[in-house]
């Protein structure tokens, strides 16, 4: 079973980019607290950093 896609809410997504602007890489400690905050996984995190660091390159 394919797991789904979880969408972030508006306010998980700006608070992840005022967070993106400020530092383009986090610590695996800074990506725990952050994920805790927004009630997301580190994981979650991880990934969306790495795509939105991505998508700039393009």
């Amino acid at each position: 079973k394919k797991k789904r896609r979880v969408l972030f809410s508006k306010s998980q997504t700006y608070e992840l980019e005022r967070r993106f602007r400020q530092q383009r890489y986090l610590s695996a400690p800074e990506r725990e607290h952050l994920a805790s905050i927004l009630r997301l996984s580190p994981t979650q995190v991880k990934i969306w950093f790495q795509n939105h660091r991505y998508k700039l390159k393009k």
